[in-house]
C-alpha cells in the first residue's frame, strides 16, 4: 500500500436525536469529534412506519381559491384545444 494517501481513521461519538450516543470509528472530523444527527432510524418515517399527516385539504383550497379552480369554473389561462376540421 501507497503511503501517505489514505484519510486518517479515528473514533467519533455519535449522537442520535434523543440524546443517546455511541462510539465508532470514522474519517468525519477529528479524533474525539461528536457527530449530532438531524435524523436517525429511530425518528424517521422510512424506518418507524409511522407517517406524517400534512394538511393537504388546506393546500388544494388555497390553491382553487388563488387561480379559481373550482366546481363548475374552468381554469384561467387555460384555452381549449380546437378540432380539426374534417373535409
Amino acid at each position: 500500500m501507497k503511503e501517505k494517501i489514505h484519510p486518517d481513521y479515528h473514533k467519533i461519538t455519535v449522537v442520535m436525536t434523543d440524546g443517546s450516543s455511541f462510539e465508532t470509528r470514522s474519517t468525519w472530523g477529528k479524533e474525539g469529534a461528536s457527530l449530532r444527527l438531524d435524523i436517525d432510524p429511530k425518528t424517521h418515517p422510512a424506518w418507524t412506519g409511522v407517517r406524517q399527516t400534512l394538511d393537504r385539504g388546506g393546500r388544494v383550497q388555497r390553491f382553487k381559491d388563488r387561480f379559481g379552480v373550482g366546481a363548475g369554473t374552468k381554469s384561467s389561462g387555460a384555452k381549449p384545444e380546437a378540432a380539426p376540421k374534417k373535409k
